[in-house]
């Protein structure tokens, strides 16, 4: 990733500077019942539409991101060409530009609802149908959380795209993601959302980003300090109900609701590849391959000790991986 993030900086052009965008959903009914008044949902385009209307990719957001860090997937050469594809990024719900406690008006902080990876899906299509009259997706491919999103889009929305490509997502938590999801909210919840909860979460977050053996490498004893520093004075610029409201999200994520894999398998339409980090500390990869191969679809395993941050250390194996099923 930081190959790609690089060109993203170097060079500056139309794809990198697209305009933040907002479709208002009015009163957005959730899967549990509860109402996100006056919903709005962020996103950003890049490239143009083909005569046919048939070359539009959906990315969904990870965890806390926003569309203008996930911007750079639209570079010409990054994953999803804007040259090409006609590519949208939508802000999840709860990532504080889309609808969420931090800058909801009427349901601010611990009074907004509990909403669900569902539906941030839900409201990414009614996005993409509903506002931007698409009938048809080529393509939908998030990385971790928005690989979360991409395994919903392929029940939620079985006929709406072609090719789905889930990036170091799960399409169900294991024991252990609950866990460490749980962990981060237990914390939050009992340090009453503070600044110092977010600090300590920030550097668990942080650790699970990459692997023991890459932190014991790149990171000596004698610039710890510094690093915990950084770490610390990110967490001053987290909102903790945002971060919580996406890490309920996620706990609760599962897109087999109680049926086997095999039968969530025959509503599958598009094609799927899936690429997974064996050595990811952030997702637990099983959940994914077990998927492969009951779907008996590419699996790209992006190899090496970076764990989790595998998009970065990984980055050109992946882009010709996603260029190519994109591309074919």
């Amino acid at each position: 990733m930081k190959k790609i993030l690089f060109l993203l900086f170097c060079g500056l052009t139309n794809w990198a500077i697209a305009q933040q965008k907002f479709y208002q959903l009015g009163d957005f009914k959730l899967e549990n019942g509860q109402v996100i008044k006056d919903c709005k949902i962020g996103y950003r385009t890049f490239g143009k539409l083909n005569a046919n209307k048939s070359n539009a990719v959906l990315v969904p957001t990870w965890f806390t991101g926003n569309s203008q860090q996930k911007s750079f997937v639209a570079a010409p050469n990054s994953f999803v060409d804007s040259t090409k594809y006609f590519v949208v990024i939508v802000d999840a719900l709860g990532n504080g530009v889309s609808s969420s406690p931090s800058n909801s008006l009427s349901q601010k902080n611990q009074l907004f609802p509990v909403f669900s990876i569902r539906d941030m899906v839900e409201a990414s299509y009614k996005l993409s149908a509903e506002h931007l009259k698409l009938a048809h997706l080529y393509a939908v491919t998030g990385i971790s959380m928005g690989g979360m999103q991409s395994f919903q889009w392929l029940v939620s929305h079985p006929d709406y795209m072609d090719k789905v490509i889930p990036i170091i997502g799960s399409p169900q938590q294991s024991s252990y993601d609950k866990l460490f999801w749980n962990l981060q909210l237990n914390i939050i919840e009992r340090g009453n959302y503070s600044q110092e909860a977010m600090a300590s979460v920030n550097a668990l977050h942080q650790i699970h980003l990459w692997t023991p053996s890459y932190r014991a490498q790149n990171t000596s004893s004698n610039t710890y300090k510094e690093l915990i520093e950084k770490v610390e004075k990110e967490a001053s610029t987290l909102n903790a109900y945002d971060w919580a409201s996406q890490l309920r999200a996620m706990l609760q994520q599962d897109i087999y609701q109680g049926k086997a894999p095999q039968e969530i398998a025959t509503l599958v339409k598009a094609k799927v590849m899936i690429l997974v980090a064996p050595e990811d500390q952030m997702v637990n990869p099983l959940a994914a391959i077990q998927l492969s191969k009951i779907l008996k679809c590419p699996l790209v395993l992006l190899e090496g000790n970076c764990g989790h941050m595998a998009t970065s250390c990984q980055s050109e194996q992946m882009v010709a991986h996603i260029k190519g099923f994109l591309d074919k």
